[in-house]
């Protein structure tokens, strides 16, 4: 038999940790997935606090969370996955345990979430510990995964529901876009500050792409695309110059991107025959250590830094200074 089930498309994924005593409950962390819903949150990079989503949304995620933990009867951490779609709030799971964002999130808000959930666990409470309410930090903190692409030839860099990541960065600042390039650089595919972006994505993304685009061209990108891609931004009064896919004639994108002629790829895909095609457009880019991006969400956060890097200065500070002054 065949289990045919309904899944959401295009909706933000959330996740959240809390620490309960059993009567209390603390909602320390509220993370904003950058990547929509379906990719591994794992493998997702994400905010905290949120940075596009309503309060009305956060609140209630706020709300759930102390609800599920209560009638759970959870003692200790929980962590739990939202998928937010037209400001409904789905629960995609509930984990009563501590998650692999609890390092994130402690390091983001400046509370050992780890040892106070050992000392509630061997009975003391929230408000024994000093913990009554999450620190509400000034800065935001973005979560960046590590991928160990570069040491297997031939796998493709397209994120989906496997995790493949093997490793974290953050980046932290009172900026989101320099927050999110900072985690970009800490990754190891720092933004660019100009040149040539590559763009092909599929259909259904084509209309969210063309105001990327846009804002990269009025930061001074020049733009490529493959000929579909190029066609919708040409009608749409974006200057997109045509070029080549790998088995329609040379010199192609791969031979741009070998050649230094790119600087930032967006590729999105729809079919496994698609996904085939563009495989070694991510794995050049990949070699080359360019910036890639492989959803449109991903790829509005890296304009977003990108508008950061050129409008002010980079400012660095430990993350002491910045608890200090939150």
């Amino acid at each position: 038999p065949v289990l045919i089930d309904k899944y959401l498309s295009d909706a933000i994924e959330v996740d959240a940790d809390a620490i309960s005593d059993g009567t209390n409950v603390v909602v320390a962390g509220i993370m904003e997935h950058i990547e929509e819903a379906g990719v591994h949150s794992g493998d997702s990079a994400c905010s905290l606090p949120p940075y596009s989503l309503d309060q009305k949304v956060v609140e209630e995620i706020r709300r759930q969370m102390k609800a599920l933990a209560l009638e759970l009867g959870v003692i200790g951490l929980m962590n739990a996955q939202f998928a937010i779609k037209d400001h409904t709030i789905y629960v995609l799971e509930v984990n009563p345990r501590g998650s692999r964002t609890v390092p994130f999130v402690s390091k983001a808000i400046g509370v050992p979430l780890a040892k106070l959930a050992m000392k509630t666990m061997v009975g003391k409470s929230l408000p024994e510990l000093g913990l009554t309410e999450a620190p509400a930090p000034s800065h935001l903190s973005v979560k960046e995964s590590v991928f160990p692409f570069n040491k297997f030839p031939g796998v493709d860099v397209l994120l989906g529901p496997e995790m493949k990541s093997t490793g974290e960065v953050m980046g932290i600042d009172q900026d989101f876009g320099w927050a999110f390039a900072k985690s970009q650089a800490g990754a190891g595919a720092p933004l660019p500050k100009g040149g040539t972006a590559f763009i092909s994505v599929k259909e259904s993304d084509r209309p969210a792409a063309l105001e990327v685009v846009q804002r990269l061209q009025r930061l001074g990108f020049t733009v490529q695309a493959t000929s579909g891609t190029a066609a919708y931004l040409r009608n749409h009064g974006v200057n997109a110059e045509t070029v080549y896919k790998v088995k329609e004639g040379r010199p192609h994108v791969v031979d741009h991107i070998k050649n230094g002629q790119v600087a930032l790829v967006v590729n999105t895909v729809r079919t496994a025959s698609s996904h085939a095609d563009s495989l070694s457009i991510r794995r050049e880019a990949l070699n080359k250590g360019l910036a890639y991006y492989t959803t449109i969400r991903g790829a509005r956060a890296a304009v977003m830094g990108i508008e950061a890097i050129l409008k002010k200065e980079l400012t660095i500070r430990s993350l002491q200074e910045y608890h200090h002054h939150s």
